[in-house]
């Protein structure tokens, strides 16, 4: 059996009438360092990508901020003309300054501006989804994200977003958005050691939408905790892989982007996802960050 036909760990998800692979590619990796500028490996980079869509996997996240542009540039480059099968979720919201800073921009003529950035830079006519970008760099602030939120709404009766999402965002926030539309998916920061939305997601999956955990693997701080090393030093496997198994098995309705400027360690990934969990192994991990 080839990598391509292999079925990826976790099986499918349905965003809005999207059918996407549940262990899916973060792009952002694929820039320069601080998520600036281009790849020290061009053809290194394009690899992944490839490789990504050669194992199999049907979800992309990317963003217009990572570079700036870089990585949809790279994506393009990579796959383009996509397969039917291929799904590439983007985020607005935030920019980038000279110092690598990712200051907001949310008014209506900064998110028309950088979703037909995305749609020039990934050579598409329409987006198949796009999240809505909150908070700041230290995570979701409170307030109202109707204008901007409404202002996407406006961009998908356009025919240039075919579904919404959410992230770095409140349980509040989720909320108002689902109010004021439609939403398939919302993209937060959680893992093992970070566990502050276990509610929203068993919330979320009663209503089949999809949350997408950015930095499942602790993002530029690994996880580290004894109980984790316990089990994976027990399984013969690599923490990373317990991270990744264990959020799969965590809820149905959450899907994985790990990112990665390596093909091996794509490989890994994938791999370790599909990593067998015990009950004695969930009931030790289960204590994790809570």
């Amino acid at each position: 059996m080839n990598a391509s036909s292999a079925p990826l760990p976790g099986g499918t998800w349905t965003l809005g009438d999207l059918t996407v692979t549940r262990f899916g590619y973060g792009a952002m990796q694929l820039a320069g360092p601080g998520v600036m500028g281009p790849p020290a490996d061009h053809d290194g980079a394009l690899a992944v990508l490839r490789e990504a869509a050669a194992l199999g996997i049907t979800h992309i996240d990317t963003a217009g901020a990572y570079g700036p542009r870089v990585t949809n540039w790279l994506i393009r480059e990579a796959l383009h003309p996509y397969p039917p099968a291929l799904h590439i979720v983007t985020k607005v919201g935030a920019v980038r300054d000279p110092q690598g800073g990712w200051p907001p921009a949310r008014r209506p003529e900064e998110l028309r501006r950088a979703v037909h950035e995305n749609l020039e830079d990934l050579g598409l006519d329409a987006l198949d989804v796009v999240n809505l970008r909150l908070g700041d760099a230290r995570g979701p602030l409170p307030g109202s994200l109707a204008e901007p939120f409404e202002t996407l709404v406006e961009l998908r009766r356009e025919g240039l977003i075919r579904h919404l999402g959410v992230s770095n965002a409140t349980p509040e926030q989720v909320r108002e958005a689902q109010a004021i539309a439609p939403i398939v998916c919302v993209q937060n920061m959680y893992n093992l050691a970070h566990r502050q939305d276990d509610e929203l997601i068993d919330e979320l999956a009663a209503r089949n939408i999809a949350y997408v955990p950015f930095f499942p693997l602790g993002g530029f701080t690994p996880l580290q905790s004894e109980a984790l090393s316990a089990v994976a030093a027990r399984l013969g496997a690599t923490p990373m892989s317990v991270a990744l198994a264990w959020l799969l098995r965590r809820s149905p309705n959450i899907l994985l982007i790990p990112g990665t400027s390596s093909v091996a360690h794509l490989r890994e990934n994938v791999a370790g996802a599909g990593l067998s969990l015990s009950g004695e192994d969930l009931a030790e991990l289960d204590k994790i960050g809570r």
